[in-house]
Parts: C-alpha cells; sequence; structure tokens
C-alpha cells in the first residue's frame, strides 16, 4: 500500500487537485524565490533549536539527504533505543510517514518515553499546524515509538538578541499533546483519501480559490490558471477591499470579467479602475494632484530605504523579524532644479542601524518636506531608530514630521490602464517616465531581489570583487526608486518647467 509524507498529507489538507498533480505531474511545479527563502530560514530556525534543545551537544542528527530514506528510518529505530536527543528522526508506518525536528528523552512511569517538538518558524501557532503535529504523532505512535508529549515550538517576536550566540529564549512551546493523540481517526482517514486521489486517471476538477495560497502558496499556480477561462479584464485588478456582495459573486469563478461586474458593488476607486481599464483612458486629476502638494515647498528630498530581517537575529539588540535598514537614497531637489543625492549602504555585516540613523539626519537636513512612497514603512524604520538610540530620537522624529506620502496623490488623483489596479511605484511610473525601468537594471529589479542581493554580500565567503558589484547594483536600484519619485513629484505638481540637473 502507497504511504505518504506529512508535507503529501498536507498537501491533500490544502487541495486535492495539488496532491494528485505532486505525483502525477511534477514537472508542472513552480518553485519561487519566496518559497526558497522559507525554506532557508526553516533550515536557520532548525539549527538553533538543535542547540537549544542540546545545549551538551550530545545528540544525534539524521542526514535524510546523504543517507536516503530506508537508512534514515533504520538508524531513528537503533537511536531510539538510547538516551539521547535525535533531530529528524523519521518514522513510516500506518501508510504516513514524516520526520520529526526534535526527539528527546524522557521518562514515564519508570519507563523509557519520548516527547516530540515539531519547531516552526512562525511567530504564532497557525490551524494548519494542529494537522503537522497530527501527522507526525500518527506515523511515531504507529511505529511504536512509546510518545508521551508533543510540542509545538514557535519564535518569540517580542525577543531581544542579548548577542554572543546565546539564543535562549528565541522559541517559545505549546503543549499539543491531546490535541495530537485525539486525531489518529482523522489522519487515517486522510490517508484513505489521499490514495484514492492519486489512484485517479484524470487530476480532479478543483477550481481556483483561496485555498491556492493557504496555507501555503501552490507550486502549481501558473499551470491551473492556464486551465481556466481566460479574460482581457480580470476581476483580480479591482483594487482595496471587495463589498461581501462582490466576494460573493466571484467566490466560484463564475464571474471573472470586471465588464460582469455591476458599479453598484464597487467602491469609488474600483469604478475608476474598471472605467479606465475598460476605455483605454488616462485618469489624471491635475488639479487635484498639483493642490495636493501645493503646500510642500522646495528644497524637498525624496528618500526610500532598504532592509533585512532574520528570524534567528544575528545583530545584538535585536528582534526575529524586525525590519533592520541597511541602505537608503535621498535626493534633494533645489528650486532651481539642481539634484543632488546622497546615499547609504553598509555591506560589512555588522549592524547598519546607528550608521544608518546618523547618515540619515545629515542626508535629510534640517527643513523641507520628505517624500516617500508609501508612507507607513518609512515612519514606521524611523520610529524604531528612534527608540533603538534615544541621542538620536529628536533629530529621527523631526524627519519623520516632515515625511510627505506621494501614494495616496497617486492613488486618489492618477490612473493608467496599464496599471493594472496597482499603485506601486513599479506600475505607475512606467506611465509617467516609460524611459525610466526597472528592468533595464543590472541585478538588482525589486525588494526582494535587494534583500537576497545584501545576503549574499555580507556572506563571509563573497569574494571582494562580487560584494562591489552587488553595492553598485543596490545603489542603482534604490537610487532609482528616489529619482522615480522626483519625477512623479514633477508630474503631480506639473513643474514640467523644472528642467532637472544632476542627479
Amino acid at each position: 500500500m502507497r504511504s505518504f509524507s506529512k508535507s503529501r498529507l498536507i498537501a491533500y489538507r490544502q487541495c486535492e487537485k495539488r496532491l494528485w498533480l505532486e505525483f502525477h505531474r511534477p514537472d508542472l511545479r513552480e518553485h519561487s524565490v519566496d518559497t526558497q527563502a522559507k525554506l532557508r530560514t526553516g533550515h536557520r530556525v532548525g539549527e538553533i533549536a538543535q542547540r537549544l534543545y542540546d545545549p551538551r551537544g550530545r545528540g544525534v542528527f539524521i542526514d535524510l539527504a546523504r543517507d536516503g530514506y530506508g537508512a534514515a528510518f533504520a538508524q531513528t529505530a537503533e537511536l531510539l533505543e538510547l538516551a539521547r536527543p535525535v533531530f529528524e528522526a523519521g518514522f513510516s508506518a500506518g501508510g504516513a510517514y514524516a520526520f520529526a525536528d526534535v526527539m528527546l528523552p524522557t521518562r514515564s512511569r519508570g519507563q523509557k518515553a519520548w516527547r516530540m517538538v515539531e519547531v516552526k518558524s512562525s511567530t504564532t501557532v497557525k490551524e494548519y499546524h494542529r494537522d503537522d503535529v497530527a501527522v507526525q504523532a500518527f506515523a511515531a505512535r504507529r511505529a511504536g515509538v512509546p510518545l508521551v508529549a508533543v510540542a509545538l515550538a514557535y519564535i518569540d517576536s517580542a525577543w531581544v538578541y542579548p548577542g554572543g550566540e546565546d539564543y535562549r529564549g528565541l522559541l517559545i512551546e505549546q503543549d499539543m499533546t491531546s490535541d495530537a493523540f485525539s486525531r489518529e481517526s482523522e489522519v487515517r482517514q486522510w490517508i484513505r483519501a489521499a490514495r484514492e486521489i492519486v489512484a485517479k486517471v484524470e487530476e480532479p476538477g478543483i477550481r481556483m480559490g483561496n485555498h491556492c495560497n493557504n496555507p501555503y502558496p501552490c507550486g502549481f499556480t501558473a499551470y491551473c490558471k492556464s486551465l481556466g477561462p481566460q479574460t482581457e479584464y480580470p476581476v483580480s485588478w479591482l483594487p482595496g477591499r471587495r463589498k461581501a456582495a462582490l466576494d460573493q459573486l466571484t467566490a466560484d469563478e463564475s464571474v471573472i470579467d470586471m465588464r460582469e461586474i455591476p458599479d453598484e458593488l464597487l467602491t469609488q476607486r474600483q469604478c475608476r479602475v474598471k472605467q479606465h481599464t475598460l476605455s483605454g483612458e488616462i485618469f489624471f486629476d491635475s488639479a487635484g494632484a498639483a493642490q495636493a502638494l501645493s503646500g510642500h515647498k522646495l528644497p524637498a528630498y525624496f528618500l526610500d530605504f532598504e532592509t533585512i530581517q532574520f528570524a534567528v537575529p544575528i545583530w545584538k539588540g535585536t528582534r526575529p523579524y524586525q525590519q533592520i535598514p541597511f541602505q537608503f537614497s535621498v535626493h534633494r531637489l533645489g528650486r532651481s532644479g539642481k539634484l543632488e543625492r546622497r546615499g547609504f549602504l553598509d555591506v560589512s555585516g555588522n549592524d547598519p542601524s546607528k550608521a544608518f540613523a546618523e547618515h540619515l539626519i545629515v542626508a535629510c537636513g534640517e527643513r523641507g518636506p520628505v517624500f516617500v512612497y508609501n508612507a507607513a514603512f518609512e515612519n514606521s524604520r524611523i520610529q524604531e531608530l528612534a527608540e533603538r538610540y534615544p541621542r538620536l530620537r529628536p533629530r529621527l522624529l523631526a524627519i519623520k514630521a516632515r515625511v510627505v506620502d506621494l501614494l495616496p496623490v497617486a492613488q486618489t488623483h492618477f490612473y493608467h490602464p496599464q496599471q493594472q489596479g496597482s499603485w506601486s511605484i513599479k506600475k505607475v511610473l512606467p506611465a509617467v517616465a516609460p524611459e525610466l525601468r526597472y528592468d533595464a537594471l543590472g541585478g538588482v529589479q525589486d525588494g526582494g531581489m535587494a534583500m537576497e542581493a545584501y545576503l549574499e554580500a555580507i556572506a563571509s565567503g563573497t569574494a571582494i570583487a562580487r560584494k562591489k558589484q552587488i553595492q553598485e547594483q543596490l545603489t542603482d536600484y534604490c537610487g532609482l526608486d528616489t529619482y522615480a519619485m522626483v519625477r512623479l513629484w514633477q508630474f503631480f505638481v506639473g513643474r514640467h518647467e523644472l528642467k532637472l540637473s544632476g542627479k
């Protein structure tokens, strides 16, 4: 009889079609950059968990990639006869197999027993984690393991790293024993259903929906989209929160074209997107945009940040998943149209936060508007820096008080059909300044690529020449973000006569 891995059973729980495709058409699966990054994060958290649960280094790690499934199951059985921690212990029984992150020896009624810990890189216990531990416990107990406790360990987002490789306190445990043990009949039903699904000759006819990204982004999304009805004006272009009636109308994909959506179900902004997308005409309330920005005189500053976050902090005084700014670009626009650019980028591998804050204070001067695109992000980072460095707090908060957001100006007063319902700067810029292109940049073309490039730059094995190349690519990318805002501002205020000099 066919056995299923935990991940395959979770795939079944998400979507029967996904499970079928994983068995019969794995060639159609696409792996996103985001998925790969999450896998790396999971591995790093797992490494720290091993240190925390085995501080004396007596445990054994089972290397599935090196030894294969059969050897991993056999080695697990041997190690469970001993009283040592086991990491990635493998169990196969009852039609399911799984690998436990942590197995810790304990005693129960005078007998040798085991406690299982499933380690997650999330900061909360999620509903689908219950399925994870249910399958883990099922496989272990059916394999004859005297399992007496099951826990889920996750990251405490409020914990502050004290430095010195001391990660005690990073993980919080929640006991899942009774829940996991009580779901054995459910797991058996999942296995039976999974066998029936993969035995089918034809793939299940399941429509796309919210399940495509819940609990995990599905790698078969592009394939499934290609099978569905196609339209020139998809409903997904309608921005913002939808009214309940609209969600109900589009839930089963019987309505996929915005031409079929009654205007009374749409917000004002959604109506604008629909109207101008269908007509192909640009919407630009030039007077309104100019009025919205009329109170902000030159000289002005245009600011953008790049940040990095770590599930396992590497710098003292930082928290898990805290957004740490490592780069900024500032364009200063004078009354004559002269542009001056300043920036900061630290790829030393040390915490860049304090130097970032100090350079930011100098670069932004003491007066004049500081334009950003989506102020919530930059404002939050400035506030965090102010809290970390009290001596710099007054000057940092003074910068925050000068911040002016260009995003709501664009959302309220401008829309080009090419934006496809999005007001990201990468969608708006081609309509305003088509000669400025992110895809013409070498190496780094978006925020995700910037984070990946930064991680490579600060890695100990990165060659000096490669690090220099990355610095240049990051500088060009962040600089385009702020120059793009200069051009957007010029367009919105109607200052076409202002000849920009310098860049």
